[in-house]
């Protein structure tokens, strides 16, 4: 069993691949893994529920408390794309290992295609995805300690690689 003295945090845009490189960390590691937008869901019931009966403003109160717990619980624990954008979140993680994933607009594209995701409704989701990435993405770049795009290639490399850098076998940068 690898031990993490800290969590190791998964952040990025819709689409990036958080969850599943997220489960195959966990896996590899053998550690407990924690996905916020699933305990939330578990919780208090879908997503795009929460948004369109209570708002945007509740899901972050809501998501803020599910990242708490998740950072309590440890292991790999993947956040929803806008986690980052609440300042006690931005402070927790500086205790925390954090990786940012992250992926081509034109990628994302299929992946996001028909998603039921509340912030990409509308006539043009890709270009919806891009405006909020280019938000966030100057906050996802500060809290990150090291990058990797799961663009292409098997998401197998993606994870071997995060695996290798969270037992130290990498430094930090972009990968």
């Amino acid at each position: 069993m690898t031990s993490l003295s800290s969590a190791l945090v998964l952040i990025g845009p819709m689409g990036a691949g958080k969850s599943s490189v997220g489960k195959r960390v966990a896996r590899a590691l053998d550690v407990p893994f924690v996905d916020t937008d699933a305990a939330i869901a578990r919780e208090h019931g879908p997503i795009e529920r929460i948004f369109e009966e209570h708002g945007e403003s509740h899901f972050r109160r809501i998501e803020r408390e599910a990242v708490v717990e998740g950072l309590r619980a440890g292991g790999v624990v993947s956040l929803g794309g806008g986690a980052v954008l609440d300042p006690g979140t931005q402070a927790d993680l500086e205790d925390h290992r954090v990786v940012l994933l992250t992926v081509a607009p034109k990628v994302v594209a299929t992946r996001v295609r028909g998603s039921s995701r509340p912030l990409l409704q509308g006539e043009d989701p890709t270009a919806r995805w891009r405006a909020i990435y280019e938000a966030r993405r100057p906050v996802y770049e500060r809290l990150a300690d090291v990058t990797f795009d799961t663009s292409s290639g098997p998401m197998q490399d993606v994870v071997d690689r995060i695996v290798a850098w969270a037992s130290g076998a990498e430094q930090g940068g972009t990968a």
